[in-house]
């Protein structure tokens, strides 16, 4: 047996003694949802974490309108003490440990990433639980796992230690969105927006600079961080699953892989070929919008809101351009490579429940989540009070008031108080996905994207279904590789990948073989191996397969 499963398995027996069996609800005998609670007789106080982000003028997370309507309407009916417990955004590892150390760890503990609940199991902070009884306690919360396919998420090392709450769309990006500069292409005789990672997309920035529209059409931006330079669109698809376990992680960039290869090859040819910048790795985010706002680069790409300043100003500074969005292609490019990107995990929060908790308050946690996911309290809790947080508009849709308008007695918290229901659900439903996207965009541009921004969506999730939608390998324990060589391996990658971008093409292949090299005996060597050694130790998750899959067609040769 290796050290890692003893920690997990010895985590899974602590856990155990910890919660014993869960008590029948409150005084009823037998578990059937919110019809068979009952008042505890004696008052039980549950602690659930909330993330305190330091953001201006927010409420204290821990008390105010919202948390004091949670108690009044849920936690009096049933004399649970709902206390709130704040979790530094930024620094969420820390805050647990010193609560575990302290022996006041909150009566469950969230998460948006596994790796971390993973962590927090093989320490022994989390308890297992009777996954049955959570049915019986909170029905309508465990059939949303089972409608979402997330059971084969809760069991690590042979034990249910995880409770998962819900992603919408989380098989799409359809929220971010590149837009380029459509009146350039037509200038230049193209009647459609070429693929980015294409020779076509290089032809078509050529045309465009050789035109005088801009000297650098490509543009270009610093590498900056974790998420560098994701390979998901230069992958061979269907994925080989020890490829994807080893290299397919998006946090330290898999310099020496094929795919790899084939992206930085690519940006190499755009560098010789005069498009991007040659002072790319100088030039920050804020500029890189700057560029695009002031008409010098062909494509920029962000996030959709119903107010996005930065489109508001590129008109102001372009009053006759024509943009077009960047919808999703369902099709291999001429390339053969498929048009594939990063899915978000196929759960928001990841919740697990305190082996520091007694069976009262583990029950207790339990209906809490329940009565959270109810219609009627998460729709109040994401909207607000009418008038106060949210009015109508003159289609009957709610539509919420300024941040700064709403009045301190009932102001919500960040992001309409996301990090309280975030327990059941990643993001706020607006109705249909046509209405969510619709509320989702500005109305008042010179151009309306609702249709490209909609038609996006769909395609993703066609892309989906042939597999080209990828999540990333979760690792049921934390990697000492990842947390020893991350930070210096993330560096190492940027350093290196400069010079390989801005080489001679001639003298490209040598260095970047030399560079790979480099990179593993770095530690990245030692990271890949870790996680091939989780994967044979069946503490992965694993790659799914899909009814229509869909094959890549390039030579990776």
């Amino acid at each position: 047996m290796t050290k890692k499963m003893s920690r997990v398995l010895a985590a899974a027996l602590a856990g155990t003694m910890v919660f014993g069996s869960v008590p029948a609800i409150a005084g009823a005998e037998e578990a059937t949802g919110m019809d068979a609670w009952e008042a505890f007789d004696e008052t039980v106080t549950i602690k659930i974490p909330v993330y305190d982000r330091g953001a201006e003028g927010v409420p204290d997370v821990t008390d105010n309108y919202w948390t004091n309507w949670v108690q009044t309407e849920f936690g009096d009916k049933y004399n649970i003490n709902v206390e709130y417990v704040g979790i530094t955004r930024t620094d969420v590892m820390t805050d647990y440990a010193l609560l575990g150390a302290s022996g006041e760890l909150p009566t469950v503990l969230m998460e948006y990433d596994y790796d971390k609940l993973a962590t927090w199991a093989t320490e022994g902070y989390l308890t297992e639980y009777d996954i049955e009884q959570f049915a019986e306690i909170a029905p309508t919360y465990y059939q949303g796992m089972v409608d979402r396919n997330q059971l084969q998420y809760v069991e690590i090392a042979g034990g249910d230690y995880f409770v998962l709450s819900e992603r919408p769309y989380y098989e799409t990006n359809y929220t971010y969105v590149t837009f380029v500069r459509m009146d350039w292409l037509e200038a230049v005789g193209y009647d459609y927006i070429p693929d980015l990672n294409s020779q076509d997309y290089i032809d078509a920035m050529l045309a465009i600079k050789e035109a005088g529209l801009a000297e650098y059409p490509d543009g270009g931006v610093m590498l900056t961080g974790v998420g560098s330079d994701q390979t998901y669109a230069w992958r061979t698809y269907p994925q080989d699953e020890e490829e994807w376990v080893m290299y397919g992680d998006y946090q330290i960039p898999s310099l020496g892989s094929d795919e790899n290869y084939a992206l930085l090859s690519f940006l190499n040819q755009k560098y010789n070929a005069g498009i991007t910048n040659p002072e790319y790795y100088t030039i920050d985010t804020e500029t890189d919008k700057s560029n695009f706002i002031n008409g010098e680069t062909f494509a920029y790409g962000g996030y959709i809101s119903a107010s996005m300043d930065w489109l508001t100003s590129f008109y102001e500074q372009n009053p006759d351009a024509e943009l077009a969005v960047v919808v999703q292609s369902t099709e291999l490019n001429d390339e053969g490579y498929a048009p594939a990107y990063r899915a978000n995990n196929p759960f928001g929060m990841m919740i697990g429940f305190s082996s520091q908790a007694t069976e009262d308050e583990i029950t207790a946690a339990m209906m809490y989540m329940e009565w959270m996911c109810q219609d009627e309290t998460l729709e109040t809790f994401q909207w607000g009070v009418e008038g106060e947080n949210f009015t109508y508009d003159e289609d009957g849709n709610k539509v919420s008031i300024d941040y700064s308008e709403q009045s301190s007695d009932y102001k919500q918290g960040y992001n309409n108080s996301v990090d309280y229901w975030c327990i059941v659900t990643a993001s706020r439903s607006t109705g249909t996905i046509e209405e969510t996207i619709i509320a989702s965009l500005p109305q008042d541009l010179p151009q309306n994207f609702n249709d490209a921004v909609i038609e996006n969506y769909y395609n993703q999730v066609e892309v989906a279904s042939y597999g080209w939608a990828v999540t990333d390998c979760m690792f049921g324990d934390s990697l000492e590789s990842v947390t020893e060589y991350q930070e210096t391996l993330v560096n190492l990658y940027i350093e290196l990948r400069d010079q390989l971008v801005v080489a001679s093409e001639d003298e490209f292949d040598a260095l970047y073989e030399e560079y790979a090299q480099r990179y593993l005996d770095a530690g990245y060597q030692e990271v890949i191996d870790e996680r091939l050694e989780l994967y044979n130790e069946d503490m992965t998750t694993k790659l799914p397969t899909y009814e229509n899959a869909v094959a890549t067609t390039f030579d990776a040769e």
